[in-house]
């Protein structure tokens, strides 16, 4: 079971001026444990907004190149050094039909955003964690992957490749505790248009939100709610034993 986030001392969370990142970054603020909060985004409006609600506010956009990435981590770690969780929520969604024109641009640009910007995150949040680790302070990485990281969607296949890659990470890596929602309420769908149409389906991001955060506090290694939490319960999970055989049998063949 990972450590619970009742024992977080300060929580860097990706994506936090919009949906899911925000508002997790507001809930976390207002546990009784009162965790310094560092809500990372682009935009400046909501980043002042996240700062007149008491969260550490830090500008940066995540799709960048390893250089920028690297030295954005060293900064919040010489910054904050009491970090010991991060929760990457930061991401886009896109259509894509391969039927009709494909702009790869925005598919590599998805990519980065959804994957590449959260494998980048871990790699230079690591050294840090691990050292805090060994000095007994439980350390929490947490990837926000999506429902749709289990059972993909035909117009959204890109998306749903990205947050499939972050699941199999996840899966691998075994260290990490994963948040994976289902349709939720935010302005993710808003850029395709499809708000109005997603809205008699989506689960309310309050609701969505409270579930998320009670499966933190838990310690669960994987945190899902709706349909996401069905499709994980039904495809996923019997997956565990057999990724916990392999890791086994990885060690056994590296002691040869």
């Amino acid at each position: 079971m990972a450590p619970s986030i009742n024992n977080a001392k300060c929580v860097l969370v990706t994506g936090a001026t919009s949906g899911i990142g925000r508002a997790l970054a507001l809930a976390i603020a207002a546990l009784p444990s009162h965790p310094t909060v560092i809500g990372v985004g682009r935009r400046k409006d909501r980043l002042r907004e996240l700062k007149e609600a008491g969260i550490e506010a830090e500008e940066f956009d995540v799709n960048t190149d390893r250089a920028s990435m690297k030295g954005f981590v060293d900064e919040m770690i010489k910054k904050y050094p009491e970090i010991d969780m991060i929760l990457l929520a930061a991401g886009i969604q896109r259509e894509v039909h391969f039927k009709k024109e494909v702009n790869l641009d925005s598919i590599a640009t998805e990519l980065n955003i959804n994957y590449m910007s959260v494998v980048a995150m871990i790699t230079f949040f690591m050294p840090h964690f691990l050292s805090k680790a060994a000095a007994g302070q439980p350390c929490i990485i947490a990837p926000v992957t999506s429902g749709l990281a289990y059972i993909p969607a035909p117009w959204v296949v890109n998306y749903s490749a990205s947050k499939a890659a972050v699941h199999s990470l996840c899966i691998a890596l075994r260290a990490l505790s994963k948040i994976s929602p289902p349709l939720v309420e935010s302005e993710l769908h808003d850029v395709e248009g499809t708000t109005d149409a997603l809205s008699k389906f989506w689960v309310p991001i309050d609701a969505y939100t409270k579930e998320a955060i009670e499966g933190l506090q838990r310690g669960d290694d994987v945190v899902s709610s709706g349909f996401a939490k069905v499709a994980y319960e039904k495809f996923e999970k019997p997956k565990d034993g057999m990724v916990s055989e392999m890791a086994k049998r990885s060690a056994t063949h590296s002691k040869k």
